[in-house]
């Protein structure tokens, strides 16, 4: 069965960036979309940006201009770029993988914003 991995999560202060990844288990497996998810505790999980196969991006509100979300050419992997963090971004992300109507999600990977 296909997994997703994810990584680059940790802690780090306001203003700073971190960089997530996230891949395949089965590299010739490819996604039609892609998308990052956050859940923050108590709160529900909420989406974050999204990448299709065709290059249409989408993201939320509270990270457009700050975040970046891309894939590579063969839909197998998806980074997530988070610039200029605040402490309101702190959650567990999640990865997300579209195949025809099939979700794939992956573990988890923590984010914490904190002086």
């Amino acid at each position: 069965q296909v997994q997703l991995v994810e990584s680059g999560g940790g802690l780090v202060q306001p203003g700073e960036s971190l960089r997530l990844s996230c891949a395949a288990s089965a590299s010739i497996f490819r996604f039609t979309a892609m998308a990052w998810y956050r859940q923050a505790p108590g709160k529900q999980r909420e989406l974050v940006a999204s990448i299709s196969g065709g290059g249409t991006l989408n993201y939320a509100d509270s990270v457009n201009g700050r975040f970046t979300i891309s894939r590579n050419k063969a839909m197998t992997t998806t980074t997530l770029q988070m610039n200029s963090l605040k402490p309101e971004d702190t959650a567990v992300y999640f990865c997300r993988g579209l195949r025809g109507n099939i979700e794939y999600w992956g573990q988890g990977t923590q984010v914490t914003v904190s002086s």
